[in-house]
């Protein structure tokens, strides 16, 4: 196979020791640094799980699922590369699992491409592998890849033979290898251990990987003595060994890794000549996060609260927010339910609310009853697709009257409908149109960027500053067009439609700041803009702090 139809240079990310390092993390800051010195990025997480994508994995086992602009449900980590690199657009070719992988070849097998030949791991197995990187490296000047799991792992041996193929198909002037280790410090000793990176160094040459760089986690910054060692015992130069100690701010680390010269490193052994790292923006963000001007206090109110992964692009959204507003942003996760079982008290002293999206009926009234609390005592909430649903419900039930209200999700029988599959509203209406007709469900789910129009001078335009917007979704159930009159009413605006006039956005006339989206807005925010959703959102929660709040809404 040939590879490399045009210039571009790979870095390949592998872990090892432990599982959770931050590969993603690592990668995505390296990837910021090189963007900064003016290189074009691309990004792909190679994950050896069989599973074809993530979607269907519960947020316990896997933490989110991000969603890219084309609709294609990805590794969270592609949310760290978004959220780091400009440069980096996820998308279907960005993400690769074993299951994909092997469904791929099984389906060139069953067609006859492989003209009759015994399919096997090696070549056919790697070859789709490589061409799968080369197909997400694109046009980009370097293409970082990094493969999940640890080395040692039977799952990611394909992955790590793809990759020691292609270092020697193309060359170590176009191919760098890092390998992100950890130095573990055994307090009761008071001495830090080595061993594990040297094992694990050993493991990945057994395979024939030699890595140029090592990225050594650890709790305090590694004493030049253990770099040494680390080096002598690894065949990697002392200078390629880096120290990833904890940070207190995730966007301290691409600061610390250029500091260590880890980008100058890389550059070097790609033969390229660039210019100095522009790192303003990022030295921006760590001092508008060392230098808040106030604190709030937001609630989180979901289903996945033991598990912090599972929203963490809404986290690191909402802190987005508050670098933005020079606040901090102290969230509070909220079992919605703790809700049910002991009422709202832990509510009480919130300066915001937000209900994430999710899926299941489990804490489902304790959403609602968030709601109703965060209307009737005018603080400011947020609600993201079932965040938004809920809203609906709770208006529906408190405000139109509509008693047992619900949406089909979660009550198939209920008396009114206000949020359902979009074939079970259209047929109340004798609407035969089936948008949704190839769906064992009865509705695919809406994936991806989509263009949605907002009502001039609602709180949804005033906060993004246009009524024309694009943002991306996930989600199967609709807000019931056929209860729209009485829900607007009733006192909810519709202040967002998409192109085919599916409600978008909800608001509450009157409330100081009441927003919520069928869409996932926090999929598109990152440190260095913001984004206007949770910048007016967290603007409102500080003016809440502060006792400035008016009796309408303002953005």
């Amino acid at each position: 196979m040939t590879l490399g139809s045009h210039m571009t240079s790979y870095v390949f990310i592998t872990g090892g020791v432990v599982s959770s390092l931050g590969k993603g993390i690592t990668s995505a800051c390296l990837g910021a640094i090189l963007e900064a010195r003016g290189l074009t990025i691309s990004m792909i997480k190679l994950d050896p799980y069989i599973n074809v994508d993530p979607g269907t994995m519960s947020p316990f086992q896997h933490g989110e699922v991000f969603v890219t602009h084309d609709g294609t449900e990805t590794d969270l980590d592609l949310g760290h590369y978004e959220r780091f690199v400009r440069t980096a657009h996820g998308g279907r070719n960005s993400n690769f699992t074993t299951g994909r992988i092997y469904e791929s070849v099984i389906g060139k097998e069953r067609r006859g491409d492989y003209l009759g030949a015994t399919v096997q791991v090696i070549p056919h197995i790697t070859d789709e592998i490589k061409q799968s990187i080369e197909l997400g490296a694109g046009d980009a000047d370097i293409c970082l890849v990094e493969i999940g799991g640890t080395v040692g792992d039977i799952e990611s041996l394909p992955f790590l033979e793809a990759i020691r193929q292609m270092g020697v198909e193309l060359g170590h002037e176009r191919v760098v290898y890092v390998h992100l280790t950890l130095v573990p410090f055994i307090s009761t000793s008071s001495e830090i251990k080595t061993k594990p990176t040297q094992h694990s160094v050993k493991e990945l040459r057994s395979i024939g990987i030699q890595p140029d760089i090592l990225v050594c986690r650890s709790e305090q910054p590694l004493p030049d003595e253990q770099r040494r060692k680390i080096a002598l015992f690894t065949n990697v130069r002392e200078k390629a060994v880096i120290s990833a100690y904890d940070a207190d701010d995730l966007y301290k680390i691409p600061l610390m890794m250029h500091e260590q010269g880890l980008d100058e490193i890389v550059a070097r052994q790609l033969g390229l000549e660039l210019p100095e790292a522009d790192l303003g923006e990022w030295q921006a963000i760590v001092e508008a996060k060392q230098n808040p001007q106030v604190d709030v206090d937001v609630a989180m109110v979901g289903k996945y609260m033991d598990l912090k992964d599972s929203y963490i692009s809404l986290v690191e959204a909402l802190q987005h927010g508050g670098i933005h507003t020079r606040t901090r942003v102290n969230i509070h996760f909220i079992e919605s339910r703790d809700i049910e079982e002991n009422g709202v008290d832990c509510l009480q002293n919130m300066d915001g609310i937000v209900v994430p999206g999710g899926f299941g009926d489990r804490g489902i009234e304790g959403k609602i009853e968030t709601v109703r609390f965060a209307r009737e005592s005018g603080i400011p909430y947020l609600g993201i697709c079932l965040g938004m649903q809920v809203a609906v419900i709770e208006a529906a039930r408190n405000l139109a009257g509509l008693k047992g209200a619900m949406s089909t999700e979660f009550d198939p029988g209920t008396p009114h409908p206000v949020v359902g599959l979009i074939t079970e509203w259209q047929d109340q209406t004798g609407d035969t149109e089936q948008r949704d007709e190839d769906s064992e469900l009865g509705g695919t789910m809406r994936l991806g960027a989509q263009p949605i129009t907002l009502a001039d001078g609602s709180l949804a335009a005033r906060s993004y500053g246009s009524t024309s917007i694009e943002e991306r979704h996930r989600h199967r159930y609709e807000v019931n067009n056929n209860y729209r009159k009485q829900l607007t009413d009733a006192g909810l605006r519709f202040s967002g439609l998409s192109i085919d006039d599916l409600v978008e956005v909800v608001e509450l006339p009157g409330h100081p700041w009441f927003v919520a989206s069928q869409f996932h807005p926090e999929f598109t925010s990152n440190p260095r803009d913001g984004h206007p959703l949770f910048k007016s959102f967290i603007g409102a929660a500080r003016r809440h702090r502060e006792g400035e709040l008016p009796e309408a809404a303002e953005a």
